[in-house]
């Protein structure tokens, strides 16, 4: 699924602020003009990589865990958000003329300060302030960026953002392929035609760099995600949000499910999850074949909202039971959108064996 609250950057293009809830904008029919994802389509790299401004909206995420020498552990996300406010630009003198809008999200999870930094950007694509570009990649948002070092190729990806005393500097290197999420990178989120995305993932990176805090500069290494995703499509009417899950697990495995809820608080059955095995190849999960359900929930101090934190995921045809907890309670996002999203840890079993994992968790539209 991924974040399709790229739409919500229409209310916030002006840099204009109220907040905006996610899926008050993502309930209404797409606009018209815009390209859908009606079926799957043949990707093609590096190009996909970059911008696809026939879409409405689309989003580069990164997420990771990282540990210092001594075994400190950080969490991180950097998303950029690009939307498209009208299908056509339209022909103006001014230099700053243009009809997409860009956000960018950066946090920065210190489990030992039990601290949680978050800062939000917002920018106009035009004068260099926001883009993308496929070859050589990069996108960016004023000084926060992912960028290539060697293209063609995407990896390594350099990552980079800095806000106030906190700021990441990484490396990203890919360990496994891509892949590509739904059907063929074709994600249905809705019966109705067009109601889908484009999405691919590369799910196991590893990363080494450095993160600062306050206090200090740390050397840090670890492993981290990329979500890919384009679309025209906003959530059915039936549906209030979702709860979407990334795991890394020791044993060279890795588990995404999403769920998306629908009013009477039950499981869409557009609801879907993937584990990658070690050499890359994937086994794909309906809505029937998974259970992901809430252990714990807590209460943001700040806004009065009750997330579900701690989940029980199980895939029986795996043989695979896990309880996840966050590392932090409090990974709130109350920025031009409210969402909790923020570093997890993942203990049980697969099979008659032990297994442990790690990850990102993502919580909208409570």
């Amino acid at each position: 699924m991924r974040r399709a609250f790229g739409f919500l950057l229409a209310c916030t293009a002006a840099v204009a602020a109220a907040q905006v809830d996610v899926t008050g904008v993502l309930g209404g029919a797409p606009a018209a003009g815009f390209a859908r994802a009606m079926a799957p389509r043949a990707f093609s790299f590096p190009a996909d990589h970059g911008p696809h401004p026939d879409f409405r909206s689309e989003w580069w995420y990164f997420t990771g865990n990282l540990a210092a020498a001594d075994g400190r552990h950080f969490g991180f996300q950097l998303t950029f958000f690009r939307v498209a406010l009208a299908p056509n630009p339209v022909s103006r003198e001014s230099a700053w003329a243009t009809n997409q809008a860009w956000m960018a999200h950066f946090t920065l999870t210190d489990t030992e300060a039990r601290r949680f930094h978050v800062a939000e950007r917002l920018g106009r694509g035009a004068l260099g302030i926001a883009g993308a570009e496929p070859t050589p990649f990069r996108v960016w948002l004023d000084d926060w960026q992912a960028a290539g070092s060697s293209p063609p190729a995407l990896f390594p990806l350099r990552v980079s953002a800095a806000d106030e005393a906190f700021a990441i500097e990484l490396e990203l290197t890919t360990l496994k392929p891509l892949v590509l999420q739904g059907d063929r990178g074709w994600d249905r989120k809705g019966p109705e035609p067009g109601n889908a995305s484009h999405y691919y993932s590369y799910t196991r990176l590893a990363a080494q760099g450095s993160v600062r805090t306050p206090e200090a500069r740390f050397p840090v290494t670890g492993t981290a995600w990329m979500d890919r995703e384009w679309s025209t499509s906003a959530l059915g009417a039936e549906l209030t949000g979702w709860d979407w899950i990334s795991l890394q697990l020791a044993d060279d495995r890795e588990l995404m499910l999403y769920r998306l809820r629908r009013h009477d608080g039950g499981m869409d059955a557009l609801s879907k999850g993937v584990l990658v095995l070690p050499s890359g190849e994937k086994i794909a999960f309906g809505a029937g074949e998974f259970e992901m359900v809430p252990r714990r929930w807590w209460t943001s101090p700040r806004t009065r909202v009750r997330y579900p934190l701690a989940w029980s995921l199980e895939i029986p045809s795996q043989g695979l039971a896990l309880e996840v907890e966050p590392r932090l309670d409090d990974q709130e996002l109350d920025l031009s959108v409210r969402y909790w999203e923020g570093a997890v840890q993942a203990r049980g079993r697969a099979g008659t064996e032990a297994v442990t994992g790690q990850g990102y968790l993502e919580l909208a539209g409570y």
